[in-house]
């Protein structure tokens, strides 16, 4: 039988694909089965979890300040006189009542011998204004004398004793001079350099100190913050948040952000307010045994403005954005199988964030392996340890 050419072409069509068929079968089942071995035997993902707990957990700001000086004294000389001698080392602690400086103190001392004569003449007018006011006294009673001379004779008795007491004073006021010639520390701590060298006439109306001695076992550190911020603070101690309302503990951190072993303490009766900014400034008093703090220095201070209990905190690590920016964690489930689920991020505290909404205590995060995670895969797990801060520093 003779066939057209579109006849021919559509023959040979049906038995090429008759032929085929069968082989095309088989190779798709056997793809299919290598899909699914591969699928099988496929490693699970390793990833580092942790478990939410309710914690709590202190709310801060951290703030620049500077040190201040518990106390300080400016040196100043209470007579004039050429400094003679400087008795202490400079920059060593000294104690309250320790000589520092002397002045040439002899002409005070000649001050007071000459004060002391005086006193001494004094004295003797007394002892004879007295014997002649004993004799007045005898001879009124018999008449021999008249009461003006008798009057004369007790006027004169208390003349000499008033003498004897200024001649007493002055002598004692010579006495304070002679002592302030040897210049004393009005408090303890640690002294500066000194201000003037030996040979220097110093005078009481000298605008120079002679040293500065700072008392700096305990410091202050004033920080500045935000009076609105400040209201914060002052709600929270209402409600019963810290222990000590008034004086709310304040952690002071280096230039290293590693916090100092020192304990401060905020004191909110010592706060002023700056009417160009708006800012008030807080005064935290710092113990400071080991004179770590130095007046002058900047730090940042840690300072509480509230509690949260009942937290779930995650390391920072752990939080993922999709592709709009929203916060996920991963979230691994009884069935050893990873999700990602949407939540809610509010502060980073010590490199952990504090979930507001999306979690639940008890429930495991993945905080390392994310990126090779896909939903509904499972996952093996290790517990997530972090790393030591203080290592770091």
């Amino acid at each position: 039988m003779d066939l057209t050419m579109p006849q021919k072409l559509r023959t040979v069509s049906i038995l090429f694909c008759s032929m085929m068929l069968p082989l095309l079968s088989a190779c798709d089942g056997g793809g299919q089965g290598a899909v699914d071995a591969a699928q099988t035997s496929m490693p699970q993902v390793l990833v580092t979890i942790v478990t939410a707990k309710p914690e709590t957990i202190t709310l801060a700001d951290e703030l620049p300040g500077r040190v201040s000086a518990f106390r300080t004294a400016e040196i100043r000389p209470q007579v004039g006189g050429i400094l003679e001698k400087r008795l202490f080392e400079q920059g060593s602690e000294v104690q309250a009542g320790q000589k520092l400086f002397q002045i040439n103190a002899e002409p005070f001392k000649a001050d007071v011998d000459s004060a002391a004569a005086a006193l001494q003449r004094a004295e003797a007018a007394l002892v004879r204004f007295k014997g002649k006011f004993d004799r007045a006294e005898q001879l009124i009673e018999t008449k021999a004398i008249s009461h003006e001379t008798y009057e004369e004779a007790v006027a004169d008795l208390a003349q000499a004793k008033a003498n004897v007491a200024e001649a007493r004073a002055t002598l004692q006021r010579r006495r304070l001079d002679l002592d302030f010639a040897t210049v004393r520390a009005p408090i303890a701590g640690r002294i500066g350099q000194s201000l003037v060298s030996e040979g220097a006439l110093v005078s009481t109306t000298g605008s120079n100190a002679l040293a500065i001695v700072q008392q700096i076992d305990q410091v202050y550190v004033d920080v500045r913050q935000p009076a609105s911020q400040l209201n914060v603070i002052r709600e929270a101690s209402k409600s019963g948040q810290f222990d000590d309302a008034s004086r709310i503990p304040v952690t002071i951190l280096g230039a290293s952000e590693k916090p100092y072993s020192v304990s401060g303490k905020a004191l909110f009766s010592e706060i002023s307010v700056d009417p160009g900014t708006g800012n008030v400034t807080v005064r935290v008093q710092v113990d400071n045994p080991n004179r770590l703090l130095l007046p002058g220095m900047y730090v940042r201070a840690r300072l509480p403005r509230g509690v949260r209990h009942n937290a779930l905190m995650v390391p920072q690590e752990a939080v993922v954005r999709d592709p709009t920016g929203q916060s996920q964690l991963v979230i691994v489930g009884g069935d050893q199988k990873a999700a990602r689920r949407n939540v809610d991020i509010g502060e980073i505290i010590d490199r952990r964030a504090i979930v507001t909404s999306g979690l639940k205590p008890g429930e495991i995060v993945v905080v390392q392996g994310q990126e090779r995670v896909q939903d509904g895969a499972p996952v093996e797990t290790a517990e997530f340890h972090a790393p030591d801060a203080s290592a770091k520093n």
